[in-house]
């Protein structure tokens, strides 16, 4: 019977009823997509750092990262007596021999980072292959390929097919040097990566650093980039003292933050919404409230308990705040699958921004995350309940002989 009463009562003033479900849908639904929207921005800062440069995981000796020691070298196959087939969390590995030298051509020079790796492997590992202007990915067939930044080949105006020269430290304290023949070019929107990086062929790299056989690390890819951390804890205990494996958050601690401060944004921005929405429910339900004084007074004289008329009212907002949940989530599903399959290009209006270690794109486009509905649903429904409740207590605590008397 209270169901009954609570849904007829809903619609006795359609208008007020309709608006204020119009705003907790509206409220609910582009609340969605705006988490959508967040989330898909910190993935893409997310995938620019590890995508493109770290990967997930990386084993390394302890602290090389911090020193870049040229001598913390690994055997190359490392990774195959720590990493087994039951670590199916783990989709990519591959292994990098990493150097500092000065790349020329002609009379002009630039100083670059050069990571000796295996193509096929490192394809599993950074997505640069889904990022070239010109030219090809390296490949084995081409011993002194190499894969270059759009900065960087602006800067020595070469072109696919040139030829040039790179002089670096070797491992015996001779100077290595050799040729280099672009493949390809890249372009990331990350000037560190498109002035400084370049990538070539690991037997290249070892025989000019004279490092054979040798690696600096192993950078690694996950299915979940957000299991790093876990993976990482439950892979360390296998490795000897001088090696260990860090995750992106280690070697990114400003993204790691980032992500963290976004779900107390997330919950901000959640509250003050739905703060707004909450005062226009305690209206509508202090209105009902008031308009029905006399029936409640009514009721409470043929024996109806002060808990039961509390309940009616906090009944009637739990239905409203369902209906709106209802018609939020599938509106708010609907505009997030929108934004994820077609999304919004802003390359015409704004350029990429390099911030804490990634880069935001110049786009806008949502990814489904399961927070970024059960928070806002979750919320709506605990609003409803608070903003019904003085109603429903101030309904539970009338007199019946003034409330009838009430005209």
């Amino acid at each position: 019977m209270l169901f009954t009463l609570a849904f007829r009562n809903l619609w006795r003033n359609r208008r007020r009823t309709l608006l204020t479900l119009s705003a907790m849908v509206a409220s609910a639904a582009l609340l969605i997509l705006a988490l959508g929207v967040f989330s898909g921005m910190f993935r893409d800062m997310l995938a620019s750092a590890t995508e493109q440069y770290y990967g997930h995981l990386v084993l390394a000796k302890t602290e090389y990262h911090e020193r870049r020691d040229m001598f913390a070298h690994l055997d190359e196959e490392v990774a195959s007596r720590y990493i087994t087939a039951e670590d199916t969390e783990i989709i990519g590995i591959s292994p990098r021999l990493r150097s500092f030298g000065l790349i020329s051509l002609a009379e002009t020079s630039q100083p670059v980072e050069l990571l000796g790796v295996i193509p096929e492997r490192e394809k599993q590992v950074t997505s640069l292959q889904t990022k070239l202007i010109a030219g090809n990915y390296p490949s084995e067939a081409v011993n002194n390929g190499a894969l270059i930044g759009q900065g960087l080949a602006r800067k020595l105006k070469v072109s696919t097919g040139d030829e040039m020269v790179f002089v670096t430290q070797a491992a015996d304290g001779s100077i290595g040097n050799d040729l280099l023949i672009i493949t390809g070019i890249f372009a990331t929107g990350d000037s560190r990566h498109d002035n400084n990086l370049v990538l070539a062929p690991l037997g290249w790299a070892q025989k000019i650093m004279v490092l054979p056989g040798r690696i600096h690390e192993v950078a690694m890819t996950l299915a979940d980039p957000m299991l790093a951390a876990l993976t990482a804890d439950r892979l360390n205990p296998r490795l000897p003292d001088d090696v260990e494996i860090l995750d992106w958050g280690d070697l990114l601690p400003e993204m790691r933050e980032v992500i963290a401060a976004y779900d107390v944004s997330r919950m901000i921005i959640v509250s003050i919404l739905y703060m707004a929405t909450g005062l226009g429910i305690l209206n509508t339900f202090f209105m009902s409230v008031m308009e029905r004084t006399r029936e409640f007074g009514i009721l409470m004289a043929q024996g109806m308990r002060p808990w039961t008329i509390r309940g009616l009212v906090l009944l009637e907002t739990c239905l409203l705040g369902g209906i709106a949940l209802a018609i939020g989530l599938t509106c708010g599903a609907v505009m997030t699958l929108y934004m994820q399959q077609v999304g919004i290009d802003l390359a015409g209006y704004i350029t990429p921004v390099t911030y804490a270690g990634g880069t935001i794109l110049p786009r806008l486009h949502a990814v489904f995350e399961a927070g970024n509905f059960y928070v806002p649903a979750g919320m709506l429904l605990l609003v409803s309940l608070i903003a019904g409740f003085l109603p429903a207590n101030r309904a539970a605590r009338l007199d019946p002989v003034q409330a009838v008397r009430e005209v």
